[in-house]
């Protein structure tokens, strides 16, 4: 099987391709579309033909040790959804790819880089039209490999958080909405209450919503938008950047469009989030504005 060339996504960052050219390798053995949605029933009412479906709450979750799924059962979950060295893996979802996004960041931490995200997900999908089957492919069993080496300067663990608390060098967003960050609110309506023991944010975080990122129709907000946004809030490639929300979801949307749109050099999501830090023993904690003042 032969690679799939990305110069065909057009003006798109190389990281993304566009309805239409989804629209085009729908049928292309090469590319292999893989859905991951909030709503895990959302796939069953119709995807796109011969994309694989991948539910975040148990596929992508170690839900013992509440960590990312472990290598082997990633390669396993790419394996059974036909998928090989050289196949072309394109995530998309709902909710402007939350999860999808995530399972691209996952993708990337565990050293694949022959993925893509599709602009503006499910929702860009039904507006164009593209075709929307209800039936489950079968696809031959993949052989794709996964390394055992990790790329850990993708990925930030709380005591790095703690460590660059205030640091002039260090920019921290919690990307959350800002009920959640003045700590208002534990948790999106209509998601499981994976609660902290407390409420607030990060010392030093600014608030920069995941949502803001994206326009109307659900792709990206023009890439001169995105940096402006962030820039305006002390997000610049000259730091060190540290994402986070609640469970790593939206956090990896962020990291997406700061490192891979935009193309910071620097940039680790913290898929421990508010989960872990709010429920941490002796550890500050902001509430209100904070340092949105």
């Amino acid at each position: 099987m032969s690679a799939v060339s990305t110069a065909t996504t057009g003006s798109l960052p190389a990281a993304l391709v566009g309805v239409e050219w989804a629209r085009e390798h729908l049928d292309d053995p090469a590319v292999r579309f893989l859905e991951v949605d909030v709503d895990t029933r959302a796939y069953d009412t119709g995807h796109l033909p011969g994309a694989v479906a991948v539910n975040w709450r148990t596929q992508l979750t170690d839900s013992v040790r509440r960590d990312l799924v472990p290598r082997s059962e990633l390669e396993e979950l790419l394996r059974s959804g036909g998928i090989h060295d050289d196949t072309l893996i394109v995530l998309y979802g709902d909710n402007h790819n939350w999860f999808a996004a995530w399972a691209y960041w996952q993708l990337r931490y565990h050293g694949i880089d022959n993925v893509r995200l599709l602009n503006g997900g499910r929702a860009k999908i039904e507006a164009a039209g593209l075709p929307l089957v209800t039936d489950t492919p079968a696809h031959g069993e993949g052989t794709i490999s996964i390394g055992e080496a990790t790329r850990e300067e993708l990925r930030a663990y709380r005591d790095e958080v703690l460590a660059g608390i205030g640091q002039a060098q260090r920019g921290l967003v919690d990307v959350r909405s800002p009920a959640e960050y003045r700590g208002e609110l534990a948790a999106p309506e209509g998601l499981p209450q994976e609660a902290a023991q407390r409420k607030g944010h990060i010392p030093s975080a600014v608030n920069v919503p995941w949502s803001t990122a994206v326009a109307e129709d659900g792709t990206f907000k023009p890439l001169d938008e995105l940096r402006s946004l962030y820039a305006d809030r002390g997000i610049t490639a000259d730091k060190e950047i540290v994402a986070y929300c609640r469970i790593g979801e939206r956090s990896s949307h962020t990291w997406f469009v700061l490192s891979q749109l935009l193309g910071y050099p620097n940039v680790r999501n913290y898929d421990g989030s508010w989960t872990e830090y709010g429920s941490l023993v002796g550890v500050p904690i902001e509430t209100g504005d904070g340092s949105q003042n």
